[in-house]
């Protein structure tokens, strides 16, 4: 039994390996278009590998999907991340799990998942070919003939785990699948306004941010960039928000709560420093340990309120108009900017077209799709990947009868 899988990446070597460790008896084939594999592999996670998250609970975990979030859940039931910790020590990889529960190897580099995998694969007689785009598939009756520049491949059984390759979409639609059109998911959210200005990693660690006029709205940790604003809050509601953000041409307002508390209870604490502090000068001091003495200056100048002024001097006005930046401040955000290397894209093939029980196409027999070149997408800290290790091992197990 031949297989071919098209794309030498994270989701095309997990199921690989997983299915010619489960049919020692298939002939298995990577073909991957670029002089190297496992390339974003190797970047991720700033060259660590964040491989996966630390969340155990399937029902929890697909929260962290905007696209995806339904049709995961039955998959992760079947391959979670205890599996990916057990799969990855099994293999001598211990990992560990960091504070903000993103998981990576112990051993800190991404090398040693690649290794691993090239080993692994080596070891498994699963041959890779590099320098080998796909240019064509056809369908020959139960088979499939993959047309490369150099050379044409007959498989039984074929895998398509390309990631977010356009042409690999164009293949796709020519076997009669559809593509929901590609945008940009985990970004940066460009702002230029005086009170961010200059204050380029100034971080808070629990803001709400809300994309105004819509329902979206994310909660966590939030970080002033050189180009606005950034961090994990803004990461998720970039991966939330990607096609209403796309359909208003970056172009829009957000709000931000820099400590996530209601207005009154800011008010409240700002009026009870008026009695409290009369003769302290209000810009000296940040009254909240969560807000940098930086930004609280910029704050309190954005409120009509003088250097020389101290707390007894401020008007309910001016306490109001403090209060309204602190949990109601309103940003003009214009265009994006990608998250480090970590380029997202929402869209592909269409989920409605894929048995999640297996990962193949409804539409081909023997047609499987797995990892990015679908449409399943999520937040930043190691759930692309959990995507890749889960739909790679179902897909394997169906490829192995």
């Amino acid at each position: 039994m031949k297989v071919i899988i098209v794309g030498g990446g994270a989701a095309g070597f997990f199921t690989a390996i997983n299915a010619k460790e489960m049919n020692p008896d298939l002939d298995i084939m990577i073909l991957e278009k670029g002089k190297k594999v496992l390339q974003k592999v190797k970047i991720s996670g700033g060259g660590r590998c964040n491989v996966t998250h630390a969340c155990f609970e399937p029902k929890e975990l697909v929260k962290f999907y905007p696209r995806g979030e339904k049709e995961l859940l039955g998959p992760f039931h079947q391959f979670m991340t205890g599996d990916t910790f057990e799969w990855f020590e099994q293999r001598e990889i211990p990992l560990k799990i960091e504070g903000d529960n993103r998981v990576f190897p112990e051993s800190n580099s991404s090398q040693t998942i690649i290794d691993c995998f090239l080993h692994t694969a080596d070891g498994l007689g699963i041959e890779v070919i590099k320098n080998c785009g796909v240019n064509a598939i056809e369908k020959q009756g139960d088979r499939w003939k993959v047309f490369t520049k150099s050379k044409e491949f007959i498989a039984d059984k074929l895998v398509i785990a390309a990631g977010s390759s356009k042409k690999v979409w164009d293949l796709a639609e020519t076997l009669d699948h559809n593509i929901v059109p590609p945008v940009p998911s985990l970004f940066t959210f460009n702002i230029k306004d005086n009170r961010i200005r200059d204050l380029l990693g100034i971080s808070v660690p629990n803001a709400s941010v809300k994309l105004l006029d819509t329902k979206l709205e994310a909660f966590g940790p939030l970080l002033i960039t050189h180009w606005g604003l950034s961090g994990p809050a803004v990461l998720k509601l970039s991966a939330f928000g990607a096609r209403i953000l796309a359909e208003k041409q970056y172009n829009y307002k957000v709000e931000v709560n820099w400590l996530s508390r209601p207005t009154d209870k800011i008010q409240n604490v700002l009026l009870n420093l008026k009695k409290k502090q009369p003769r302290k000068q209000v810009i000296l001091r940040s009254p909240f340990e969560e807000i940098p003495k930086r930004l609280w200056e910029r704050f309190v100048l954005a409120s009509q309120i003088n250097n020389a002024q101290n707390w007894a001097d401020l008007s309910h006005t001016q306490i109001e108009r403090l209060a309204i930046q602190i949990t109601k401040c309103v940003f003009q955000a214009n265009g994006k900017s990608t998250f480090k290397e970590e380029f997202v894209t929402a869209g592909g093939i269409d989920l409605k077209e894929i048995n999640f029980k297996r990962f193949e196409s409804r539409k081909h027999q023997n047609l499987f799709f797995v990892g990015e070149v679908l449409n399943i997408d999520a937040v930043t800290g190691g759930f692309n990947f959990q995507n890749a290790w889960t739909g790679g091992w179902i897909c394997a197990k169906a490829l192995k009868d």
